[in-house]
């Protein structure tokens, strides 16, 4: 094959977007930037950046994050890639999808609102601009799995929490209702919560008692991955 004719292939833009979900104690959300400049000004969209030629995938993600929250601090996966012809009018772009999860911070939210970055509900996600409302359905089924596979909530809760609060979490990921009597049954019997002794007043005015992951037990179960609890 002749030069002319493989320079051709190279003229494709590599993209990243960040599925950034965080958890408030009551639901799931995803966090969305209002896109200041044209294409689709005005829209809102995934925290996303172009890939330069000698940069790797993972160095431009840790950038990415770092751009929108702050940090490098999160649990990223990669997603699949979106590779439609016609998805950015500016060229063709593939875009390399990923997911990461943060623990929700009010003060830190109001930070992030100065530059565009606001949380929507996971059952309220707007239309948004490119194919990014297809990238989020992808990574919802993936949390989707990860929850059923693996213990997360360490990564979207408070380092302590409630029961309750928990359950929550679960049932915003699952789409879905649990039981509390069996929820609290599974969630004991798996060994992963360390009960600190202590309680906090809930908004009814009864109090709960508060728990931690055990660290140990957590990244062991993370690793091996198996059937969690639903």
């Amino acid at each position: 094959m002749e030069r002319k004719d493989i320079e051709e292939y190279f003229n494709v833009a590599l993209a990243t977007s960040l599925v950034i979900f965080g958890f408030d104690l009551e639901k799931l959300h995803v966090l969305l930037k209002l896109k200041d400049e044209n294409p689709y000004k005005g829209a809102y969209i995934l925290p996303s950046k172009y890939i330069k030629p000698d940069e790797s995938i993972d160095i431009c993600v840790k950038h990415l994050l770092e751009e929108s929250i702050g940090n490098e601090e999160a649990y990223i996966e990669q997603l699949n890639a979106s590779g439609k012809v016609f998805r950015n009018p500016l060229g063709r772009v593939v875009n390399i999808g990923h997911y990461g999860l943060i623990r929700y911070d009010s003060d830190e939210s109001m930070k992030w609102s100065k530059t565009g970055l606001k949380w929507f509900p996971y059952d309220e996600i707007p239309d948004l601009a490119f194919d990014h409302n297809d990238i989020i359905d992808f990574a919802k089924e993936r949390l989707k799995r990860r929850v059923k596979r693996r213990p997360v909530g360490f990564n979207l809760l408070p380092k302590e929490f409630t029961i309750t609060q928990l359950q929550a979490l679960y049932e915003e990921a699952l789409s879905k209702s649990f039981d509390k009597r069996n929820f609290r049954k599974k969630i004991f019997n798996s060994n992963l919560l360390v009960d600190l002794e202590k309680t906090v007043e809930s908004i009814n005015g009864k109090e709960s008692k508060l728990y931690k992951f055990d660290e140990d037990k957590y990244a062991k179960m993370s690793l091996k991955g198996y059937d969690f609890l639903f």
